[in-house]
């Protein structure tokens, strides 16, 4: 995951940052880098008020932990900036009702965001070891309603669909068509395509009748490739 080639605002931020802190910068990051940029989904506001981001971050990273940037995280992935997280999230434009499926757990912010909105998400991280940390982190902060895969997420999670959304948060070079598969009539796909490493666009789409994708722009973006059979 990474960020837009958007303008990033930023407030001035000490060199630490103590834990009541947090509260005060998680609503500055809403206001200012959210609402500020066009995010009104009162839903994802109120998700990303409340989710906290410090418990999703290195622990080097707590004083940047509420900026709007991309922050590196193991295994040389990363957490999406917070704008690029609500503009996914609100492009999904979910229901309380519905399920959800994403593809690269990374950190599981993005799982989080998603939980603290609809009924059930689920969650598939080709990383052994983030899908692991990410199982136990949101095990710890009490989100029972994710449920966690160490697995390739290309195949998707058959058995537990169809989805009312899917959300990729990686680079892919092609649209998975066992995601389409499981993406219920009306259903939408929020992804990063691309071929390139540098840039990739965002793209919302939206699963017709008839089973063909209309296709809908939002934003340059860059994010880590999604690897796997996607790739072959």
């Amino acid at each position: 995951m990474a960020a837009t080639a958007l303008p990033v605002l930023f407030w001035s931020l000490p060199e630490t940052v103590h834990s009541e802190d947090f509260t005060d910068r998680r609503s500055q990051m809403v206001e200012f880098d959210l609402k500020q940029r066009g995010i009104l989904d009162s839903s994802v506001l109120g998700a990303m008020l409340k989710v906290p981001r410090h418990e999703f971050v290195e622990s080097k990273h707590l004083n940047v932990a509420y900026a709007d940037m991309a922050l590196p995280i193991k295994k040389n992935q990363t957490i999406s900036q917070p704008y690029i997280v609500a503009l996914m999230t609100e492009s999904a434009r979910l229901k309380a009702t519905d399920k959800v499926l994403e593809i690269g757990t990374g950190s599981a912010y993005q799982a989080a965001v998603l939980a603290e909105i609809v009924e059930q998400v689920y969650s598939i991280e080709i990383v052994k070891t983030l899908a692991e940390e990410a199982a136990e982190r949101l095990n710890r902060l009490g989100y029972e309603n994710v449920k966690t895969r160490h697995g390739d997420g290309y195949q998707g999670w058959e058995e537990a669909g169809p989805f009312d959304a899917i959300l990729i948060t990686a680079a892919t070079p092609k649209i998975p068509q066992p995601l389409v598969d499981q993406l219920k009539t009306g259903g939408r796909m929020v992804m990063p395509l691309g071929e390139g490493r540098d840039s990739q666009n965002l793209v919302v789409l939206t699963k017709k009748k008839d089973g063909e994708l209309h296709k809908e722009f939002i934003t340059g973006v860059v994010f880590v490739p999604m690897t796997g059979e996607v790739r072959q």
